[in-house]
Parts: structure tokens; sequence; C-alpha cells
């Protein structure tokens, strides 16, 4: 295997987790909040999509699915397109409403673009420095790295959520 197809393997994940947690609920069910503070499964796998999509394209040179492929228009957020979720108060949590078939689709979209990416990496790519504002500087695999590790973080979270959702078998 080489480093291609691990790190393509590795973002794989995170489409199948936010699938099972995502699919058949509807928009009020995906904004429930278990708590006044807590996250939703609208908003935890709204900001899994965005950070992996701001994130890959920022080392990838690219524009964001976000916005070259009209999805800030599809949500039509109340936020700057630039916005990930990172720092969101609990009130902007609230704010991302989106149906599953929405939320799905634009991950997908940028899953596509990310394996894409992905592709053309080869192993000595990944000690290109992305990041020099860190000591020591962030490497491409790092980075990759910490964008899977986030994202899959988003969708286990959704996933938590969905299981409050449905009724305890004892």
């Amino acid at each position: 295997m080489d480093v291609a197809e691990l790190l393509i393997e590795s973002f794989g994940r995170v489409e199948g987790v936010l699938d099972r947690a995502v699919d058949g609920l509807t928009v009020d069910q995906l904004t429930l909040r278990p708590y006044p503070d807590a996250n939703s499964i609208a908003w935890l796998a709204w900001h899994a999509g965005r950070g992996q999509d701001a994130q890959v394209a920022d080392v990838a040179g690219v524009e964001q699915v976000w916005t070259a492929q009209g999805w800030a228009d599809r949500f039509a957020l109340p936020f700057d397109t630039s916005a990930t979720g990172y720092g969101h108060t609990a009130d902007e949590v609230g704010k991302v409403r989106a149906s599953g078939d929405l939320l799905l689709g634009y991950y997908r979209a940028v899953a596509a673009d990310t394996e894409s990416y992905l592709r053309g990496l080869t192993a000595d790519d990944l000690d290109r420095i992305v990041d020099e504002r860190w000591d020591p500087p962030v490497t491409l695999g790092v980075r990759l790295v910490s964008i899977v590790g986030d994202s899959l973080q988003h969708a286990g979270q959704a996933s938590y959520v969905r299981g409050l959702l449905e009724p305890l078998d004892t």
C-alpha cells in the first residue's frame, strides 16, 4: 500500500461514520441538541466537512468546494462564507439547519475533492512544510493526519448524538 492509498483509506472512513449518523433523520432530529450548549448532528456534520474542505484546499492550493461548487449558497447560513465552525458560539451552532441530503451531499463533494488531491501524493510530499507558524513547522503529513483525526472525531460525536435519539434497549 502506498501513501496515497493509506490516506484515502483513512479519510474514507469519515463518510461511512457520517452516513450512519445522518441518514434517515429529519431536520428537527439533525438539529436536536442534548442540552443548550451542545453541538447538533447537523452542526457536527457541517463542521466536519467545512474543516476538511478548508484545510485540504489550503494545502492543495485550490478553492474550497464550499464556494467553488456553490455549497455556501445552498446552505444559506447566516455566516461569512469563510466560516468553518471553529470558535462558533452556542447560538451560532443552533443556526446550522440543513437536511441530511444537503449535509451528506456536501461532505461527499469534499471527500471526492480530498481523494483527488490525495491520489497525486507521494511519500516525499509528506515532508513539505505547510505551516511555519509552529515550532517545529507543520509538514503536510502531520496536517493530513490532523485533518482526518478532526473529521473522524466530529463524525463520531455526531454518531453519539444520534444514539441519544434512539430508544434504549433495556
